[in-house]
């Protein structure tokens, strides 16, 4: 092996991290679901050997735990984490909460629920995921001064909307999609 021929492949390596992978990761799992979500064909688009892969992840079922735990990461926990440090009252931050779940267009997410169709760790994954934010969204009614089981209530009602909103497909008009959200919010937030 040359010399020219290990430094580049020292290069490659080192200028991809694990996160342009994750990313590009992602990027294909929105646009052709999970099966495609491949070292060989997410190298080539990347532009580099498959040696750059095994760089960052011991294989495919180490990059797609890495790429769920990312949309886990960034869809879930970050969004709580925006949302709280807004402060404020709950009414404020389940309003910023809605404001922030309607920017995201579901295509990953559509992708990863077509994936926890067949398979049971994704399933389980994701029936955490939507759980814990069920449970978040419930705890700001709950603030508000709703019930437990309205709090529940509205809560589903706003989630299962967005949730089927990704799954018939979403406006492309974000301020469409931003004005029905504010009024779900005002209508949800009213005492009975």
């Amino acid at each position: 092996m040359s010399i020219r021929y290990r430094m580049a492949k020292k290069n490659e390596t080192s200028s991809l991290t694990q996160q342009d992978w994750i990313s590009q990761g992602l990027e294909v799992l929105a646009k052709s679901g999970v099966e495609a979500v491949r070292v060989e064909p997410l190298a080539k688009l990347m532009g580099v050997t498959k040696g750059s892969f095994y760089w960052h992840f011991k294989n495919r079922g180490d990059l797609l735990e890495a790429v769920f735990q990312a949309w886990m990461e960034r869809q879930t926990y970050s969004i709580i984490e925006q949302v709280e440090e807004l402060g404020g009252n709950a009414t404020n931050k389940l309003l910023y909460l809605f404001e922030l779940a309607v920017q995201d267009d579901g295509r990953v997410e559509n992708a990863i629920r077509a994936w926890a169709t067949h398979d049971a760790k994704i399933a389980t994954l994701l029936a955490q995921v939507d759980q814990r934010r069920l449970d978040y969204t419930k705890d700001l009614f709950l603030q508000i001064g709703f019930a437990p089981a309205e709090a529940l209530v509205r809560a589903r009602m706003v989630y299962y909307a967005l949730v089927g909103e990704f799954t018939i497909g979403t406006r492309s008009d974000q301020a469409e999609r931003l004005a029905e959200i504010r009024l779900q919010h005002a209508i949800l937030t009213q005492p009975t």
